[in-house]
């Protein structure tokens, strides 16, 4: 540990977040070891926990230092996925073990290696400099139902007047090479099903019963075809998987009473969670049904909407930091899946950054040293560019 006084390195702070066995939602103990870094660094520190009836209650964290702006904010979580079969790690899963040049342990990537990085460079960027408005946003509840988290840190913060001039999110967004890619935006997501109820009977009387199954086909070929859109000008087009047809039926002479399909969408900027509903509901109506059957779409709550931002100071500042820590330039992409960004986008432009995912979720997920003190050194100038100036304009 460091010495009193000291402020702690990338990682000190991965390894001790590392040997907290924090899956969704976590528990205190992790939030604990936040909360000593950034207090001891003169930031105000709050917790809060939300619990939506039926689901397991969340921690959440605020921490702020400064006031005015430009206002910058961080945003990460400490869950992780549960680490599958231990015995199979080549390191245990909640060491934090050194070895070959490499951090072990879950969520080294995912995501307590990033936010290990953005606490160390906010951590050594107030003791050197003191100045800038800077938030850190943490939550418990991100690889869960992500229900009790950061959409609630958001009304959270928005009901204490906060005003933030750019979030970072930082995801493990690299690909292949640590600043390779920076994500401006995510294609939304939203689930649902549809249901076809008919008349059960016997296989021998069609004409004393309605099958669903047809008509269910019909759906799914209607909800496929014609494609949702041709791709945007930052995204590709929007992409409806249907993930399972059910019947439920064992037997060979019923006709069954009802099918259900489930179908998820990850959509653009064509559509938002208030229009794309419109049309699967327009599609699913479309379909001609035979006497005695109907037909119904429910929509899954919680699920994501697509965010954007444009190309700005936030985002040249970011880039400007990549380059002088890595010498490339990043390409600013829109694919992959949803993340908390979703959540921030109404109050602020954001982005995510943050490590090569090769092994984020996977057995033995590591990452290299080297390329967490290199993610710290980006952000540390992302915050040096961000409070000299070059944020100023980001809202």
């Amino acid at each position: 540990m460091s010495a009193a006084g000291e402020v702690p390195g990338v990682v000190e702070i991965a390894q001790a977040l590392l040997r907290v066995p924090s899956l969704t939602p976590a528990g205190p103990a992790a939030f604990d070891l936040v909360e000593g870094w950034l207090k001891a660094a003169g930031f105000t520190v709050r917790r809060r926990a939300f619990a939506e009836p039926g689901t397991a209650e969340a921690i959440n964290l605020w921490a702020e230092i400064g006031a005015g702006s430009p206002h910058l904010a961080f945003n990460g979580h400490l869950d992780v996925v549960p680490p599958g079969p231990e015995a199979r790690w080549r390191h245990g899963p909640f060491s934090g073990d050194l070895a070959d040049g490499e951090l072990w342990g879950r969520g080294a990537v995912d995501m307590k290696g990033g936010v290990a990085a953005f606490l160390a460079a906010a951590l050594a960027h107030v003791a050197a400099h003191g100045g800038g408005h800077l938030s850190i946003l943490l939550t418990g509840d991100e690889e869960g139902p992500a229900v009790n988290g950061t959409r609630k840190i958001v009304d959270w913060c928005a009901a204490e007047g906060a005003a933030f001039d750019a979030a970072i999110v930082g995801e493990p967004t690299s690909v292949a090479r640590l600043g390779d890619t920076v994500k401006i935006g995510r294609r939304g997501s939203l689930s649902g099903t549809v249901i076809v109820a008919g008349v059960q009977g016997h296989v021998a009387y069609p004409e004393r019963a309605a099958n669903p199954v047809p008509p269910l086909l019909a759906v799914a070929a209607a909800l496929s075809t014609p494609p949702l859109d041709a791709g945007t000008a930052h995204f590709a087009p929007s992409n409806l998987e249907i993930v399972s047809v059910d019947v439920g039926n064992p037997s060979w002479n019923v006709i069954p009473g009802e099918a259900r399909l489930r179908f998820n969408v990850r959509y653009n900027d064509t559509y938002s969670r208030d229009t794309l509903p419109g049309e699967i509901a327009r599609r699913v109506a479309g379909v001609p049904l035979p006497a005695g059957v109907t037909a119904s779409l429910s929509i899954e709550p919680g699920y994501g909407d697509v965010f954007f931002t444009e190309p700005g100071p936030i985002v040249d500042a970011l880039a400007a930091a990549i380059v002088d820590v890595t010498g490339l330039a990043p390409e600013l992409g829109t694919g992959g899946g949803t993340s908390d960004a979703r959540f921030l986008k109404d109050l602020c432009p954001v982005v995510e950054f943050g490590l090569v995912g090769t092994t984020m979720h996977q057995l033995d997920e590591r990452v290299p040293v080297a390329e967490l003190e290199a993610l710290t050194a980006i952000y540390g100038r992302l915050l040096a560019r961000f409070f000299a100036g070059d944020g100023a304009a980001a809202r």
